[in-house]
């Protein structure tokens, strides 16, 4: 699955980059709201000190696994398959290890700086997020493969 080749190249609207977002934020939520119930169930109250600061890393770190495993994995999130959007690379082929986990940082960094890069789509010439651009990755708009239906039977 890891040379999985993609021809199509049609980059998405800036609606559905936008809507993926939206989506996407959504799911880190509710995977944030898992984590923490987990984390402040097993160590206590998270508000000052130390612990503030764990749970802090500890969720980055869970979204991160999340992001990078299902960029590594399919090339896309639960919000990328709904909106039928895919990652890639230059070479048309999902991401490696290391790819996607520089580009959670990248995009971490972005969204640190008012999500300027996630803004730049807005000017980019193929709507890429500035992290993709530098690091020559693309999302493409990738439908899903419908099945044809079989024609009834005779007997």
């Amino acid at each position: 699955m890891q040379n999985e080749q993609v021809t199509q190249t049609t980059a998405p609207s800036l609606f559905k980059l936008g809507a993926c977002l939206i989506y996407e934020a959504l799911v880190v939520i509710a995977l944030s709201l898992a984590v923490t119930t987990i984390f402040v169930l097993s160590l206590g109250e998270a508000t000052t000190g130390v612990k503030r600061y764990l749970l802090q890393l500890f969720l980055w770190l869970t979204v991160g696994v999340y992001f990078v495993w299902c960029w590594q994995k399919k090339g896309q999130t639960l919000a990328m398959q709904t909106w039928q959007l895919k990652l890639l690379n230059q070479e048309a082929q999902l991401l490696p290890l290391k790819a996607a986990i520089l580009r959670y940082i990248l995009a971490s960094l972005s969204l640190m700086v008012f999500g300027i890069g996630f803004f730049w789509a807005i000017v980019d010439r193929d709507r890429l997020f500035l992290h993709d651009r530098l690091l020559k990755n693309k999302i493409i708009y990738a439908p899903r493969k419908t099945a044809l239906p079989h024609p009834p039977s005779e007997t």
